[in-house]
């Protein structure tokens, strides 16, 4: 049967159920390749380069930071290349403009301290790794035939002692670098010297190109968006005390709950995050230091002056781990197969809970403290607040009867129930407990070191004074006067 709909002509067969269907013309081979293709690149390479856009996209959104390095890297070589595009400009450093391009390439790092130190070790290294090459080369030139001789042993010994200098740690953090550039440079001046006549032009060009390059990144780095490595510290360290603090009160809170919620898989995705927040803090320890060293190289900016002691930060970032570990434990402590009793529970809790609390205080008051770069004015009664819980959180631990053999047949009475009656416990029904109590003495005790870290920071850095009135009731308690 045929029928014709808007100018089309369309066949039908009936079926055995008494409708019809419409018959499409099978397709030749070169169309079913053709639409084979199209599946095949729309799929595999639309598809793929459209995700690599969206992660592109996402990584740049995520950290700006990231395109602003990608634009200054962009500029600091389109600025450098017009030594090499203009006659006059390239005449003047000869042939040897594509150095500057080169070191731009290698120097220019994400932020200033980097950059700096990068740009620093180039130029210390390659001044004197040249005037080391030409004084060699002169001595050899001197010796006759033996001026092969003088050279080789020159470049073993020197290649040899700046190689092993890169093994020790102190030079390695901040003159790593630098020593890598001195074998290059003392090799090509001294070995290229033997077959150049005028070595000593040949050096000049390769410093002027060199000190084109550093001072083209310093300038960019510094004036346009700078990304500070001390800043960026500073930053680190203020985030890790909130995510201590954080930490903190979950991990104590999340043990003390009611028995139906108080496992760890039950927890939601904010209080998980907030759990392992201390590990965090633990991971930092690489890049705390990294970023210390590079900090030394920068110039002051913001609230950093010149010799701003950012040593002190890998000591507080050291203290800071310590109560990280703690944090670490009391987190095994939740999902302890034997879990203590009720009873055990709320004889601890509310001590432990007052515990917990005047510790994140602390650490959230030195978070205040990094962030306004301001000493706090409250720090004494804050401390002298934990200092009291864990006084009573002790007394709390001696004021527990155990029974060390409890019967197993042991019926409780009616006087048994009485709220006023003491509970009698096993010794291995107190010990998950007392195992967060200790740890929870132990951190109030590692905090009070970081406590003690960060204002030697505020000491050597000057942070200025925190004159806010104190508010609250007036009878509070006040801190032990210091003999």
């Amino acid at each position: 049967m045929a029928s014709q709909e808007a100018g089309k002509l369309e066949w039908r067969i009936s079926v055995h159920n008494g409708t019809t269907e419409r018959l499409v013309p099978r397709s030749g081979l070169s169309v079913r390749i053709f639409h084979w293709l199209k599946d095949l690149v729309m799929k595999v390479i639309v598809e793929r380069i459209a995700n690599f856009m969206r992660k592109a996209w996402r990584i740049g959104a995520d950290d700006p930071a990231k395109v602003v390095h990608c634009l200054k890297v962009g500029l600091a070589l389109s600025l450098v290349s017009i030594f090499y595009y203009m006659r006059p400009l390239y005449d003047g450093v000869g042939g040897n403009a594509m150095w500057a391009i080169m070191t731009v390439v290698v120097v220019f790092e994400a932020n200033v301290g980097a950059t700096f130190s990068k740009c620093v070790n180039r130029v210390v290294a390659t001044i004197l790794a040249g005037s080391l090459g030409i004084a060699v080369h002169w001595v050899a030139t001197q010796s006759g035939k033996a001026e092969v001789f003088v050279i080789g042993c020159s470049v073993f010994l020197f290649a040899f002692t700046a190689t092993y200098s890169r093994f020790v740690p102190s030079f390695k953090a901040r003159f790593d670098y630098g020593a890598m550039i001195f074998i290059l440079t003392f090799s090509l001046v001294s070995v290229g010297g033997y077959r150049v006549d005028k070595l000593v032009d040949m050096a000049q060009q390769r410093v002027s190109t060199i000190a084109i390059g550093t001072s083209i990144c310093i300038i960019i780095t510094v004036f346009f968006c700078p990304i500070w490595a001390g800043s960026q510290l500073h930053r680190l360290i203020e985030r890790n005390f909130e995510k201590l603090a954080d930490s903190l009160d979950a991990c104590v809170a999340e043990y003390f709950k009611e028995n139906e919620v108080s496992t760890n898989r039950n927890v939601d995705g904010d209080t998980n995050m907030k759990l392992q927040g201390f590990k965090c803090v633990l991971n930092s320890k690489g890049t705390e230091e990294a970023m210390a060293n590079l900090a030394r190289w920068e110039p002051a900016h913001g609230s950093f002056n010149f010799r701003h002691p950012w040593k002190l930060y890998v000591k507080i970032g050291a203290a800071m781990r310590r109560c990280a570990y703690c944090l670490e434990n009391l987190s095994i402590c939740i999902n302890y197969e034997s879990e203590a009793p009720d009873q055990v529970k709320k004889h601890f809790g509310e001590a432990c809970m007052k515990l917990s609390s005047a510790s994140s205080k602390i650490l959230r008051e030195l978070r205040e403290m990094m962030k306004n770069t301001r000493k706090s004015s409250k720090m004494d009664f804050l401390v002298f607040d934990m200092n009291s819980a864990v006084q009573e959180l002790q007394e709390t631990l001696k004021t527990v009867p155990i029974e060390t053999n409890k019967p197993k047949d042991e019926v409780p009475s009616e006087e048994d129930n009485n709220e006023d009656k003491v509970i009698s416990m096993s010794l291995h029904e107190i010990l998950p407990v007392a195992t967060l109590v200790s740890l929870l003495i132990e951190n109030a005790a590692r905090i009070q070191t970081t406590v003690e870290a960060v204002d030697e920071l505020a000491n050597l850095a000057d942070f200025e004074q925190d004159f806010k009135k104190k508010t609250g009731d007036n009878n509070t308690k006040q801190p032990p006067l210091s003999s």
